[in-house]
């Protein structure tokens, strides 16, 4: 037996779990590989690579909805939306080069697990809210089937809920079904400059309350604004996006921008340059130039973010996205994420971090998604008993024990 089981269909999964449990082994799930440096060091014997289930399996743009194999690449995905134009609404970044690989390489299985979502997460959720259905193999060689191909199904378990953001830890899955969406005519962009964080998080929040459908919203402190695509000027911007039918979305910009006046200078942006800008907002374009500093993704309440970020380290670089509600941040020194000080703030002003990137002994060594309660880490220990007794499939990849 090699060191990579590469199933071809998903009764070869099943075989591949049921040979792994009745020789006590280990299974790392892998698709292409670009998130295997997120989450704990798995400790595992072997490679169970999904890459092989790939291909589309239903498309019915009228229908607004698509099943494809889990190892189906994001990249074809998107293409075969694109010539009808539809979308992934809930527009997953590209962890690749953040982490050090390749661009493109991520797969529809790795976004479902991984529960990605992008700036429009504050408008249209993340990709467990639109995710539909799902063919998958849990930890006792058993497959499992979820949900439908329509929106509202309400029979038996949610299955898709649960696994979604299970990092693989739970199930490996096969074929998967999902909503897709039409893509707006046209989109604009609302930069109001020079405020520093608290005075933008303000703005970001009387964008939100407004009736002006706001579909993302970030705030680009000066020291990082010049790696940002579509900003006219390289200083501090505080972006909001508007994405419609252009004349829903020309009387919307001007609203908006006749609101943001107060809290400082006003530029608009056109649908290129919109694009290009939130296209590197989605992929943390900073921090995918170098990737020797650890970095944090900090999820706390938007109307608090700018009070997060201050409690850390003045050194530390960073930005905000989801209207201050994310905030990416790169601690200064490559050998330290100072969980400590990460970890105590969070805790004192509510929210939760996860470490993105470091090197695998310090994902080993510190807590790398935030550390549960008694009582949920208890609830996850029986659902992942629940799915996987032995410990087959991704252990410790979240959690010790896990």
């Amino acid at each position: 037996m090699t060191d990579i089981l590469k199933p071809r269909d998903a009764k070869e999964v099943e075989d591949a779990v049921r040979w792994a449990l009745a020789h006590d082994k280990a299974l790392e799930l892998l698709g292409q590989g670009s998130k295997r440096a997120l989450g704990r060091p798995c400790q595992t014997d072997m490679t169970l690579d999904l890459s092989g289930l790939s291909g589309i399996t239903l498309y019915e743009p009228a229908e607004l909805v698509l099943s494809a194999k889990a190892g189906t690449p994001l990249a074809e995905i998107e293409a075969l939306l694109d010539t009808n134009n539809q979308q992934l609404d809930f527009e997953p970044m590209d962890y690749g080069p953040l982490l050090g690989t390749a661009a493109g390489q991520g797969t529809l299985g790795g976004a479902i697990a991984t529960n990605l979502s992008g700036p429009r997460r504050i408008k249209a959720g993340a990709a467990r809210d639109h995710f539909l259905g799902v063919t998958a193999v849990t930890g006792r060689a058993e497959t499992i089937k979820s949900g439908g191909r329509v929106v509202k199904n309400v029979t038996g378990y949610d299955m898709c809920k649960v696994l979604a953001g299970s990092w693989g830890t739970l199930a490996a899955m096969t074929d998967i079904t999902i909503k897709v969406l039409p893509k707006p005519e046209t989109e604009a962009t609302v930069v109001v400059e020079g405020l520093d964080d608290e005075r933008a998080c303000a703005a970001m929040s009387a964008a939100m309350g407004s009736s002006c459908d706001v579909s993302a919203a970030a705030h680009l402190p000066d020291h990082v604004a010049s790696y940002f695509d579509g900003l006219p000027r390289p200083e501090a911007a505080t972006v909001l996006r508007l994405e419609g039918v252009a004349p829903s979305v020309a009387h919307r910009k001007e609203t908006l921008a006749a609101l943001m006046k107060p809290f400082g200078p006003v530029v608009l942006l056109d649908d290129k340059d919109s694009k290009a800008l939130w296209r590197s907002v989605r992929q943390v374009k900073p921090f995918a130039v170098s990737q020797e500093r650890p970095l944090w993704r900090i999820s706390t309440a938007p109307g608090q973010g700018h009070e997060v970020a201050a409690a850390i380290t003045p050194a530390a670089q960073m930005f905000y996205d989801w209207a201050g509600g994310l905030i990416w941040v790169a601690m200064p020194f490559a050998d330290e994420p100072d969980a400590t000080s990460i970890r105590r703030t969070v805790a004192s002003l509510g929210g939760h971090a996860t470490l993105i990137r470091a090197p695998a002994a310090l994902r080993a060594s510190v807590e790398v998604f935030e550390p549960q309660s008694a009582g949920l880490a208890a609830l996850s220990k029986r659902v992942k008993d629940g799915f996987d007794p032995k410990g087959v499939l991704n252990p410790g990849r979240m959690w010790a024990g896990v």
